[in-house]
This record gives C-alpha cells, structure tokens and sequence, in this order.
C-alpha cells in the first residue's frame, strides 16, 4: 500500500481536528441502488429528503430508456471536447430545444452548472470591469466572479437598495455585471428579480440570474422564477441546469445568438472539458417532454411545499423566507444540526445537515429538499419527527 503520511502533508492531521472540533469535517458515504426517494445509505434504508430530484425525474424508467437508446446508437464517450468533436447531434439538438423552452434565440450547454456559472462569468468580464453578487449567491458564481478578476462587490442577501448605492458609485468600471441566484439553494428564497431588472436597465449593466434550483419548477411552462415574475425578456444571461429537476447531468446558458457565440470563443470550462455523453442529453430532452406534458408535478409540489412551511412554523421551527420546496430548518450551531439529523435518520428518514461554508457561521440547518415523490404518509412523518423544536 502506497505511503500515506509523507511529511509534506503532515499539516492536514491538525486541519483535520480542526473541522472535527467545529463540527464542519464531512465525509462521504455510498449510496446502493438508484437515485430515488427512498435510498439505501451506509446500509440504512431511508426515505431521502436531501435530494435536488425536485420532479422525481432522475430515478424515471423514461429518462432510463432515452438514455439507452441513444448509448446503443451513439456510444458512450464523446472522446473531446465539443469545438473538436465531441459535439453530437444529440447535444445540438438539446441545445435547440432548450432555446425554444426558454424562449430565447440559442442556448450552450455544459457540463455542470458550476462549470456554467464560472465559465460564463470569466468570459463575459476581467480586469477593468465589475461584478455585484448576492451575498448568499452559489459558490460556482462566487467562484466565478474571482476567477474573472473583475472586481467583485458583495451586496446583502436580497439588498437591492444597497446594490443600487454600490451601482451609483461604479461608473469608472469598462462593465458592470450583476449576478445572482434566483431561487437560494439554502434559504428557499427568491431574488427580487424585478428591482434587479430595474436596476440594470437604470445602470446600463449585464444582469445574469442563476436559476439551477427554479428550471423545472416555478412559472406556468416551468422556465423558473423570472417566467413566475414576467421579467425573463429583460434578464439577457439566464443560466440553468440539466441535474436537479430535470433529473440528467450538465448545466446550460440560454440567451441571444451573440451571447452564445461569444461563450463558444471565450467559455474556458466550454472549451477545454470533454463533451458530455450524448446519452445525457436524450435523457433532458426525455425530461424536457415530462416537464411540458405534466404541469401537476409542480404545481403539486409547491402547494405540499406551502403546507409543509406552514406546519413546521405552527410547530416552532424557524424555516426563514423560505418560498419554495426548499425549506430550510435553522437551528444555529453545526452540532446541533448534526443531532438533528441523526436524530431524524434513526426515524428512517434522511435530511442533512448543512454547515458553513454552505451557509454563514450561525446559520446551520437542516434542509429538507421536497419533491413531487415523495408521499403524505413521508411527509407526515417527519413532521412527527420534528414535533418539538
């Protein structure tokens, strides 16, 4: 067995009792089976609350069987990146398909929403420019913004006042850009889309909205949050992704034609990752069909979402301004979360617990992920499972 304490990383052990002592050292644990509502972890059999399959989709014999059918006629491996020829026919016809989904004149797809998010940032602005970001935004976007080395100005978690003050004072910047999430992937908020809108327009800046955790879910034709609000034709950056409630893999850009060809140029995680099997792409298109013919999925989820927020107040539980499937129970200090969701596995039931730096110091919670799946009798009984705060 190779030597696993050379000296030079003899520095981890104390980094390591560290996190343990903070209650923030994470450690991975395998999953048997399918992606599903109920999972089997660690050998524990569990109905999995944890999950971002918002549609039930990922575990879908449909997506299954696109997925085969077009492994059987293409392959697995698309052997390089797509400006050489890992560009498939499969994944043009994807991108053609979301284009006409978000209403918009083309879309790029990559091969995770981080890779997205951080791609399209760096291509868009750099040295000379400026990026205002939500303060609660994803780490992708955060990450993004410093690998462009634009400058970067943090405003407070939905603050649009304080982002005007910041936008008052950068006329000296080449470029202005304003990103954020539109549905918080911790919090269950929305964005105020329609004061950031405003606010672009005003100050002549790109305005980019995340909607990774929305795609599927919010809006008539399930676009996300900025459909639900009418401003989508305003916002000209809208990222999604392929791997939540779509169920598949990979994250997209929808906007103009200009837009899309300057990301084929620019996007580095574009240019120089391999393409995705073409057999994800069949499987989102798959789930683009579903999202379109079953409009009920949604609609249902966020009403039991409603029920489910209004139940755990009425209980004590602090959930924030959670408005969506994400529902956010906050309890403060990490080991404290950490014993509450031992507390809920041993009921059967998963919800993890998420510490800093997926949120603040002081914000450790629990967050239970609904989904279209997942059952009265499971919902009843983690609310039996959370009876007293």
């Amino acid at each position: 067995m190779p030597n696993s304490t050379h000296p030079s990383l003899d520095w981890l052990d104390a980094e390591f009792a560290a996190l343990e002592q903070q209650g923030l050292r994470r450690r991975r644990f395998a999953r048997a089976g399918a992606s599903s509502i109920r999972v089997v972890l660690d050998g524990l059999y569990l109905v999995n609350f944890g999950s971002n399959d918002y549609l039930a989709l990922a575990g879908d014999p449909r997506l299954a069987q696109a997925a085969i059918e077009a492994t059987r006629r293409q392959g697995w491996g698309s052997a390089a990146s797509p400006l050489i020829t890992g560009y498939a026919i499969a994944h043009q016809q994807l991108e053609q398909r979301i284009a006409e989904f978000e209403g918009t004149e083309a879309a790029l797809l990559f091969s995770s929403g981080f890779a997205a998010n951080t791609g399209t940032l760096a291509a868009l602005v750099g040295p000379g420019d400026v990026v205002f970001s939500d303060g609660k935004n994803h780490a992708s976007l955060c990450d993004g913004g410093r690998l462009s080395r634009a400058d970067v100005r943090i405003y407070p978690h939905g603050d649009w006042r304080r982002l005007e003050s910041l936008l008052t004072g950068s006329r000296r910047y080449r470029r202005r850009l304003i990103v954020t999430d539109s549905l918080f992937s911790m919090d269950g908020d929305c964005a105020p889309l329609a004061e950031l809108v405003e606010l672009a327009e005003r100050f002549d800046a790109m305005l980019m909205i995340d909607e990774a955790h929305a795609t599927g879910v919010f809006g008539q034709h399930g676009r996300g949050v900025a459909e639900q609000l009418g401003v989508e034709s305003r916002i000209p950056i809208r990222v999604g992704t392929l791997s939540k409630a779509l169920g598949s893999m990979g994250g997209f850009v929808a906007g103009s034609r200009r837009l899309i060809e300057w990301l084929v140029n620019r996007a580095r995680p574009y240019i120089f990752s391999t393409a995705a099997p073409a057999a994800i792409a069949a499987a989102a298109l798959a789930a683009l069909d579903i999202v379109r013919d079953e409009p009920q999925r949604r609609e249902d989820l966020l009403t039991r979402a409603a029920a489910l927020r209004d139940t755990l107040r009425s209980l004590g539980w602090n959930v924030g301004n959670s408005v969506s499937q994400i529902i956010p129970l906050v309890v403060g200090e990490p080991d404290r979360a950490i014993a509450l969701s031992q507390k809920l596995r041993q009921r059967g039931l998963f919800v993890p617990p998420i510490r800093p730096p997926s949120v603040p110091k002081g914000e450790a919670c629990l967050r239970i992920s609904l989904t279209s799946g997942h059952t009265e009798e499971m919902i009843t009984t983690l609310v039996e499972g959370l009876s007293r705060p």
